[in-house]
């Protein structure tokens, strides 16, 4: 029976625009009846949908039967704004692209139950941060339950073995960080008598990510600030924004940080750093696992880091940019037309809140125990096979409704430490004040208006421009729509106040 179930799953994603999984959530409910079944259309960010008996250790637990319809991440826009146009739903919708148009008016049209009132009858959904709420909200309604993330994960990451072979102390402001950039680029920090290093290691995805994070130090807020006359204005317009961009200008002018930095992809970056040739990355603070994975076997094996999360500047105080749009990374959203009743809206959230106990999250993060991981004397889990982890558990990772249940110890030191920074973050992170406000023109345009910033920032970076070349790019974004973005979210938000 259970092979038959799998394939009608694989054979309602082939059918997923004809409608398949709309059923369930509308036909339970009916008065007398407890609903036992949940569908669920979630996002399936491998290969194939999940094999094993993960799905069915969650049905043990939460005493739901779930029928899943996986959407595979390469199609997901196309077919969430087909399913989202026709009503071809499921009782839960995973909706991840938190600024796709089509998602944020069909939150907003009253299709999908706002859940707000109900949260504080169940204990995990009701321990929901307030700025996690505050994120998910549109015009003002909270239209399911926000998937739960770390609220900021970035730091600094500088290479431990240079500070010390220079004799350098662990920087703490930028003053010093600027420094030791000086010092890897002109130091020979590797002490090999080649000039083969420099400080910073900065990539093509810089204004949206790195530096972004670097002019949240500066005290530029996150895409969006609030004026002192309650205005509702671009962060690129910020003084602060731009006295980062003369300070990231100045480190690129000096030959302390990659030259073709606008031109250099993810992985490329990452292979420049694991062959030894720079030491200074404005990052996430987990991805020096992957730069300490990577160099195993090679000459920088034994290469050591130290992940720097309260890096200040001047007299402004310690602060931390989201990078996860305020710790919320989408919605479980629950559409009226399949879950019709109160009670059964009380049974889905029930089962998501139950997805959140620890045994369910860990199903879905390590799989079954003896089957998928052992746990060693030291509380560390242990893969056994890598391949069937992958078949069986992967798949469920990004329909966690929580990532923060529990964090599991690791072997690796640099896991264990890089997850304690990220826990401290919290308290200091700086949300988009904009992100639960609504403009129709942000929601059409933003896109290409801020493509225009975006290639001022790295013309100016590079030297092609200077800050006037900016501030004509700001002009630009203003006159073809910009403006209208801001008098729009100005005006929602004053009208909340």
């Amino acid at each position: 029976m259970k092979k038959l179930k799998v394939a009608s799953l694989l054979l309602c994603a082939g059918l997923f625009l004809a409608g398949c999984g709309d059923g369930g959530g509308s036909s339970e409910g009916t008065e007398g009846e407890t609903k036992s079944s949940i569908s669920w259309m979630a996002m399936l960010h491998t290969a194939s949908p999940p094999s094993g008996d993960v799905t069915q250790k969650l049905e043990e637990y939460t005493g739901i039967e779930i029928d899943f319809t996986w959407v595979p991440d390469a199609s997901k826009t196309e077919r969430l704004n087909a399913a989202l146009a026709s009503n071809s739903l499921a009782d839960i919708v995973s909706l991840t692209e938190i600024n796709n148009t089509t998602v944020r008016s069909s939150l907003a049209s009253g299709m999908f139950w706002d859940v707000e009132p109900y949260l504080e009858e169940f204990p995990n959904l009701a321990e929901i941060s307030e700025d996690r709420l505050e994120s998910s909200r549109i015009d003002g309604h909270i239209y399911g339950v926000p998937f739960l993330k770390p609220i900021a994960r970035y730091g600094v990451l500088v290479r431990k073995d240079w500070l010390d072979n220079l004799g350098l102390d662990v920087p703490s402001t930028l003053e010093e960080l600027a420094a030791v950039a000086q010092a890897f680029t002109e130091g020979d920090p590797d002490g090999n008598g080649a000039d083969d290093t420099v400080g910073f290691v900065e990539r093509d995805e810089s204004f949206n990510v790195g530096f972004r994070s670097l002019s949240g130090y500066f005290g530029a807020d996150n895409w969006f600030t609030i004026t002192d006359d309650d205005e509702v204005m671009p962060s690129f317009m910020q003084p602060e924004y731009k006295e980062a961009m003369e300070w990231f200008r100045n480190i690129y002018d000096n030959g302390w940080m990659n030259s073709d930095f606008a031109v250099m992809a993810k992985n490329d970056q990452k292979n420049y750093i694991v062959q030894g040739r720079g030491g200074i990355v404005l990052s996430g603070l987990q991805e020096v696992r992957n730069y300490i994975d990577d160099a195993a076997g090679t000459a920088e094996e034994h290469m050591e880091w130290v992940l720097i999360n309260d890096m200040v500047y001047g007299d402004v105080e310690r602060r931390i940019l989201s990078d996860t749009n305020g710790g919320m990374g989408g919605w479980l959203a629950i559409p009226k037309n399949n879950v019709e009743t109160e009670e059964d809206l009380r049974v889905v959230l029930k089962f998501i809140n139950d997805l959140m106990d620890e045994e369910p999250f860990t199903l879905m993060t390590q799989g079954i125990e003896g089957v998928h991981y052992e746990i060693d004397d030291e509380g560390v889990y242990v893969r056994l096979d890598d391949t069937k982890w992958q078949q069986e558990v992967q798949p469920f990772s990004s329909s966690r409704p929580s990532e923060l249940v529990t964090v599991f110890p690791s072997s690796n030191p640099y896991v264990n430490l890089a997850n304690e920074k990220i826990q401290e973050n919290e308290e200091f992170a700086v949300i988009n004040p904009a992100q639960s406000l609504t403009s129709e023109t942000y929601d059409r345009s933003w896109s290409s208006l801020i493509e225009g910033i975006s290639d001022a920032y790295y013309q100016y970076m590079t030297g092609e421009i200077e800050i006037d070349g900016f501030d004509t790019a700001i002009e630009t974004f203003l006159r073809n729509g910009g403006q209208q973005i801001i008098d729009e979210f100005t005006e929602d938000y004053r009208s909340q106040q």
